[in-house]
């Protein structure tokens, strides 16, 4: 896997900002909350929306505030703790104010399937984070990260938000692009990730999310990203 952009960070966090009101969009849709593009951006402006509930106005609101922490802390360095941080943010409207910020400590139930994640463990989370954040390839490490987060579920509900602001985090401090899953490829992406966690199989997933979910701009050829490029370590 090579990178598919290549933007200074500086350049990077711009577009982040100049697109978040679609990144916030796009991860309320893939969490079931069924707003319109124009729903987030008046939520996002103050203005009233009566056909959205007030606890989904509250998740829009928590995206918003994790991805300006993100945002704010791009070269943070990336652990269990800065993970940690992000599910407090992002899941103020899921879980109880007790769990905000925790590992979870009891088994979840993952739709569409009778598989299940086994508990967290900090040391072994830590250890498999570790290597991915090695990987050399900036953008395989993102999407591995993703990955790993959402299959691994540390937290009692919020996973998917969280592993996406961190790939995201990945990408941008390297200046590599965003990770966005499109609202209209929602269904797809849900079923292949059902496949993945039942199979602990990354690969296929993870290529589907390289052609599908990352959008920049300076788009590199293959010959400008060789194999093994490694970006800033994090």
């Amino acid at each position: 896997m090579t990178d598919k952009f290549q933007m200074s960070t500086d350049e990077n966090i711009i577009l982040a900002k100049r697109t978040l009101v679609d990144a916030i969009y796009k991860s309320a849709n893939l969490e079931g909350i069924a707003v319109t593009y124009a729903n987030t951006n008046d939520i996002l402006n103050n203005v009233a929306v009566s056909s959205v509930a007030p606890n989904d106005v509250h998740k829009i609101f928590c995206l918003r505030d994790a991805w300006h922490f993100v945002l704010d802390n791009i070269t943070t360095p990336v652990d269990l703790g800065f993970l940690e941080t992000v599910h407090e943010l992002v899941a103020r409207a899921d879980v109880p104010y007790y769990m905000l910020g925790q590992l979870r400590t009891g088994d979840v139930l993952i739709s569409g399937t009778s598989w299940r994640p086994e508990l967290p463990d900090p040391d072994r989370l830590h250890r498999e984070l570790s290597e991915i954040l090695r990987l050399p390839c900036v953008t395989d490490r993102a999407l591995s990260a993703v990955l790993w987060c959402m299959r691994s579920q540390p937290f009692l509900d919020g996973n998917k938000r969280v592993a996406s602001l961190l790939g995201n985090k990945i990408l941008i401090e390297n200046g590599n692009g965003l990770f966005h899953v499109p609202v209209e490829l929602d269904g797809q992406f849900k079923t292949r990730l059902v496949s993945f966690y039942e199979s602990g199989n990354a690969e296929d997933l993870k290529q589907w999310l390289y052609n599908t979910c990352l959008v920049g701009v300076n788009p590199l050829t293959q010959q400008q990203s060789p194999p093994g490029r490694k970006g800033r370590t994090i």
